[in-house]
């Protein structure tokens, strides 16, 4: 029986200036730990299986409801096989998560460390859920992917209950 091997990758950098290096990474699972260990969050690793990313709306119109995808996403490789959702938030002015759609197959995007995310079938419109409108709410608009459950997206009424 063959064994199936994958491979997590730890990206390392070094940077030098004369005799002086400094050093650059990120910790294994981090993207992991900080869905679970975020303030409040109720969130258990084995529970994340939807990537949350930003869209303006030129890519939002051409690639989520026109081409069924999303790409150039960042993922760590410990969350790839574990995503089976994507779920859509539109920057300004819109400010909410819109749309959301099960996944088909993640490929590598070009010769770089992105990926592709093709849907079974059209993104399906939800909520919407938008950005928490008071104080001391700043930073929860997604920058870069986020992950949660899509228990969770589903019952969420606002951004702040997604994460």
């Amino acid at each position: 029986m063959p064994i199936l091997v994958t491979t997590d990758i730890l990206e390392f950098q070094t940077f030098k200036n004369g005799d002086d290096c400094i050093y650059k990474f990120t910790p294994f699972n981090d993207e992991i730990r900080e869905a679970v260990e975020e303030k409040g969050s109720s969130l258990k690793p084995e529970e994340l299986n939807t990537a949350v990313v930003a869209a303006r709306e030129d890519g939002f119109e051409k690639e989520v409801i026109g081409n069924s995808q999303w790409y150039a996403i960042r993922i760590h490789a410990s969350m790839l096989d574990k995503l089976k959702y994507i779920a859509i938030y539109q920057v300004a002015p819109v400010s909410a998560i819109t749309h959301y759609a099960e996944i088909a197959s993640i490929e590598k995007w070009g010769d770089t460390n992105k990926y592709i995310l093709k849907f079974k079938e059209a993104a399906k419109a939800i909520g919407p859920i938008s950005l928490d409108k008071e104080m001391g709410k700043k930073g929860l608009a997604p920058q870069a992917p986020r992950y949660t459950s899509l228990d969770k997206l589903l019952k969420a009424k606002k951004l702040s209950q997604v994460f």
